[in-house]
């Protein structure tokens, strides 16, 4: 099937739920109109369309190569053409800081390219993601000088940038890391000599890109241990001379490229620096805060993550969707008895209706918890009143690991049940769903793995600021509900969502109490409780997306005179947006009614108090 971006439901959101007129009226975005924001996504999916997804299929099968010989890593051929014209295109950074050569849109538009760059080649997308978070964690942090040698380099494509903390040793234990800084006191431009071995460092070494600029979390020598001792330095693979061309090697060498279930055209590395003593690195930000420097990389990156996730999610459920209509097998259910019946396509079977509505329901949802993280993003960073910027930031940290976390956890079980939805066919390589369904596995994984998430959540930001940022959130949520609770369409979404919003509670009064009786039993539960949370609110995303939908059909109801419900099924036959409104209408109320009571599953299992995970015997 040919790669599909769902472009209606990506304007729906933007467009229509989000008030986007708003983001367009910040001074950061003045500059830009609804047209120019619908040219410039137009002209992302016809690139991912045209020149992205047909890299797809190479990507995995050809996969990235290591020449233990040289130590060199190449990608497939085919990409370094399709790379060119993408920097060429201004693609790296449509969002970034118009100041070094970014695009300088808002970020909700940011999230639809995003989307469907990702969706057409996750691995090809790893590259310029990572390049682009670290030029601006250079902007943010960097010297006058740092910021004028590296980002426009940077953002142009030139060069790539990289995250290296993963030690062999030390993988999210970060403070454990052995990598080492040494000062230099002879040298002139206060460089620091770096040593020591990174893992699973994606993108670490590639042949696209004639310069990579690493940046790595590194202890300073004679500095306190753990955390508090850990700097951020740049590291470029290639010494830069002073007039901006490349020099010599900075005895950056890649020992080799992991073998993985998926995501094979993405070279994840392990680097070893300063193997001959020569490796030279560059204090970013303040000596000893290296982990506030780079954790404002790895928050972007996770909500990158989770749009890697929901992109496959959607391209799953395209596929699916597609197999499932043309697939024809078996009778109509009323027919089983009748051996001469007509055979029907199988989305005419009830059991793969109720898959494609989960994934459809899955999807559309982690689409709308992404897209609203990326309109908080543009306040938080762009509002003009301290008071909205403050609040907007709260909601961003917030929604942050959930947005990580659940849109990668829900896209493993949408990917799975494409396979299931094409049955033996899905399963084999003929057809893409068994690579969106490895691809999408180590989303779960790098940039701190789910339980990681659910400890940031209940850990830090449930308790932000006293919870008034978690009560200020469920304020408006509440008033949602208040303002919702007889509509007949939304009604029994929004009684389900009030009482599993009351768990919600519950459950977040009661842990403290527990923590102090056992440390250990909150952070059993803090996968569950981020579960519960990101249900809640996604339930909340799509009911008001339902409520928009319902206003709308109604609307055009009205127009075509539709009055009664055959002439109602008729415009919608006949009325694409019609057909839309009412779809979203539909998996809303799937959504409330077949995956928010998980919610009541969880809080149950709260309320048993069992710690048999704890009480295991589990030793070999």
């Amino acid at each position: 099937m040919a790669y599909r971006f769902d472009k209606r439901d990506a304007q729906f959101i933007i467009k229509e739920v989000l008030d986007f007129n708003k983001t367009l009226s910040l001074q950061a975005f003045k500059d830009y109109g609804p047209e120019d924001c619908d040219m410039v996504i137009d002209q992302a999916i016809r690139f991912a369309t045209e020149k992205i997804a047909p890299l797809n299929k190479n990507a995995d099968e050809i996969g990235a190569k290591y020449d233990p010989a040289t130590q060199k890593v190449s990608v497939p051929a085919d990409q370094i053409p399709v790379y060119q014209e993408y920097c060429d295109n201004g693609w790296v950074a449509p969002t970034g800081n118009p100041e070094y050569g970014g695009g300088g849109f808002p970020s909700v538009v940011g999230i639809a390219i995003g989307e469907a760059f990702v969706g057409a080649c996750e691995t090809f997308m790893m590259t310029p993601g990572l390049t682009r978070a670290a030029a601006h964690v250079i902007e943010s942090f960097g010297t006058d000088e740092q910021r004028a040698l590296y980002i426009d380099k940077m953002v142009s494509g030139k060069w790539a940038g990289t995250m290296c903390l993963t030690e062999p040793s030390a993988g999210s234990a970060v403070g454990d890391l052995k990598t080492s800084a040494k000062p230099d006191p002879s040298a002139p431009d206060g460089f620091y000599m770096i040593s020591g071995t990174k893992s699973f460092i994606t993108s670490g070494d590639q042949d696209i890109t004639e310069n990579i600029i690493h940046l790595v979390l590194a202890h300073v020598d004679g500095e306190a241990p753990g955390m508090k001792g850990i700097s951020l330095f740049i590291v470029p693979k290639f010494k830069i001379n002073a007039d901006g061309s490349l020099g010599e090697s900075n005895d950056v060498a890649c020992g080799g490229i992991e073998k993985k279930m998926g995501i094979h055209g993405s070279p994840t590395c392990t680097l070893n620096f300063g193997e001959n003593g020569k490796c030279q690195g560059w204090l970013i930000g303040q000596k000893n805060k290296g982990i506030v420097a780079m954790f404002q990389m790895m928050n972007e990156a996770r909500i990158g993550v989770g749009v890697q996730a929901m992109s496959q999610s959607g391209q799953a459920y395209q596929e699916a969707l597609a197999y499932a209509n043309e697939r024809i097998q078996g009778v109509d259910i009323l027919n089983m008895a009748d051996v001469n019946a007509p055979r029907v396509a199988i989305v005419k079977h009830p059991d793969i209706r109720r898959m494609l509505m989960t994934m459809k329901a899955y999807t559309e949802a982690t689409r709308a918890l992404l897209y609203r993280a990326a309109y908080y993003s543009d306040f938080a960073m762009c509002a003009d009143d301290p008071k909205e910027k403050e609040k907007y930031h709260g909601y961003l940290e917030l929604l942050t690991p959930i947005c990580k976390a659940y849109c990668t956890e829900v896209a493993n079980d949408v990917t799975g049940l494409g396979i299931m939805v094409l049955g033996g066919y899905g399963y084999c390589r003929e057809y893409p769903l068994e690579q969106y369904y490895r691809d999408v596995k180590i989303t779960n994984i790098y940039e701190g793995t789910t339980g990681i998430q659910a400890l940031d959540l209940l850990g830090r930001k449930v308790g932000m600021k006293g919870g008034m940022v978690l009560m200020s959130f469920l304020m408006e949520l509440n008033k949602f509900l208040a303002d919702n609770k007889d509509n007949p369409l939304l009604s029994s979404g929004v009684d389900t969502l009030g009482k599993a919003r009351d768990k919600l509670a519950g459950i977040t009064a009661k842990l403290p109490k527990l923590g102090k009786q056992d440390p250990y039993y909150p952070v059993l539960c803090a996968t569950p409780f981020l579960f519960i949370f990101g249900h809640i609110v996604c339930a909340y995303l799509m009911l008001e997306q339902a409520k928009v939908a319902g206003d709308k059909l109604e609307a055009i109801y009205s127009a075509k005179g539709a009055d009664d419900d055959d002439k109602k099924k008729a415009v919608r036959e006949d009325n694409a947006d019609a057909k839309f409104y009412f779809n979203k209408i539909k998996t809303a109320q799937f959504f409330c009614s077949n995956i928010l009571p998980d919610v009541f599953a969880k809080d149950f299992m709260f309320n048993t108090g069992d710690k048999s995970a704890l009480e295991a015997m589990l030793e070999v």
